[in-house]
């Protein structure tokens, strides 16, 4: 399987996902300058966490102009796999891959940390690695991470199971408590109605490697490879 991890100017995260996919995993993977036009090699895409143009008008607003997410949203719609991670899941939103939107938190603060999550649906590739209702712990770190959508489109998204993961306390409780960013329903990821595309403000490929001292995240990137 080859993962393509798109750059772009301010993107900050690349070299850690390439760490992930091509030297714990031994899987072929290149880096994706924004204006190329051409992935037909790759099978899964992802977007990185960053400041994608210094975050420039809005979170992911001008980086979905970018050349290459013209080329990703046809990848998508052919079922191929893609996940946007922090600023690549306010990138998804933006582009229309994912509903909604990444908002301030609640706070209006960055947050830097280390926060539980419980695994809510493990019937597609991007979770079945996991167990249903396990808690897992991965680092987050955003100022705008507080997903927002309307209640509409928050009924569709519980009705069609497409929320993978909530923030939860240690315990696996969904309460305010247990949200770092005020996120509607303790939304920390999402993916579409068809389960290819997965966005999510928490980090897996930073707690991947035994060194970071956490390897929660590690379990996402194996469920492609099963």
């Amino acid at each position: 399987m080859k993962f393509g991890v798109v750059v772009f100017p301010g993107s900050n995260c690349d070299r850690d996902v390439v760490w992930v996919t091509q030297h714990l995993l031994n899987q072929p993977t290149r880096l994706i300058w924004h204006q190329e036009t051409d992935i037909s090699d790759i099978d899964v895409i992802v977007l990185p966490g960053g400041f994608s143009y210094g975050d420039y008008l809005r979170c992911g607003a001008i980086a979905r102009f970018s050349p290459v997410m013209t080329e990703i949203v046809q990848h998508a719609q052919k079922g191929k796999s893609v996940i946007g991670i922090c600023n690549g899941f306010q990138i998804l939103t933006e582009v229309g891959l994912l509903p909604g939107a990444l908002a301030r938190n609640r706070d209006l603060h960055f947050i830097c940390d280390r926060v539980p999550l419980k695994v809510v649906r493990t019937d597609i590739p991007w979770t079945k690695a996991y167990t249903t209702g396990e808690i897992i712990t991965l680092p987050i770190a955003h100022g705008e991470g507080r997903y927002y959508a309307d209640s509409d489109t928050l009924s569709q998204l519980e009705d069609n199971q497409q929320i993978l993961f909530r923030y939860c306390t240690n315990s696996g409780e969904i309460t305010t408590a247990g949200n770092p960013n005020g996120s509607l329903n303790h939304i920390a990821g999402i993916c579409n109605q068809r389960g290819n595309v997965l966005g999510m403000m928490p980090h897996p490929e930073r707690a991947a490697d035994p060194a970071t001292g956490g390897i929660d995240g590690m379990k996402l990137f194996q469920g492609l490879l099963c």
